[in-house]
């Protein structure tokens, strides 16, 4: 997991683990991009870590690959994983996987709260921004958003719908 020492504290983590769809990453990125609501170049609002080695591992075993980078573990409340099933998608949906563990929680009540949907959900690139603006600003919790993945019938997060026309 190379270019950790490099990236934006600020920025969401995108850890690419699927390389054999060019176009579809392309795709994804595009999306990224144009959903950015970052002032300056959109790109500048996620950092992708290529991680060919973490091809077909489990949420587990990519968890701990990061663990071991304790800056940047202690920077995440959650990452975005582009995997295989992101780059077969039409919607080319991400897995966002929270980084919080029981230890942080003062309590199970707690814990258990906050994975009650599971501890990863997917997304939509677009949704990116905000899941990772919203934690790290402590507006939302990682529930908020697992749950209305939950509700979607593909299981994705999408957005939060408004009721104002």
């Amino acid at each position: 997991m190379v270019a950790l020492s490099e990236r934006n504290e600020f920025s969401a983590v995108i850890i690419r683990t699927d390389f054999t769809d060019e176009a579809a990453w392309r795709e994804m990125t595009a999306e990224l991009a144009r959903s950015s609501h970052y002032d300056g170049d959109p790109v500048e609002s996620y950092d992708v870590i290529d991680a060919p080695e973490l091809d077909g591992a489990d949420t587990d075993a990519i968890l701990a690959a990061i663990s071991v980078h304790e800056k940047l573990w202690n920077q995440l409340s959650v990452v975005f994983i582009a995997d295989s099933t992101t780059m077969r998608a039409d919607h080319h949906a991400l897995l966002a996987v929270t980084t919080m563990t029981r230890e942080d929680f003062d309590d199970d009540e707690d814990y258990e709260a906050m994975v009650e949907f599971g501890r990863e959900f997917r997304t939509v690139p677009s949704g990116v921004h905000s899941i990772h603006a919203n934690l790290e600003l402590a507006n939302m919790e990682f529930e908020d958003f697992s749950l209305s993945a939950h509700e979607d019938s593909e299981g994705v997060f999408r957005s939060f719908s408004s009721t104002a026309d």
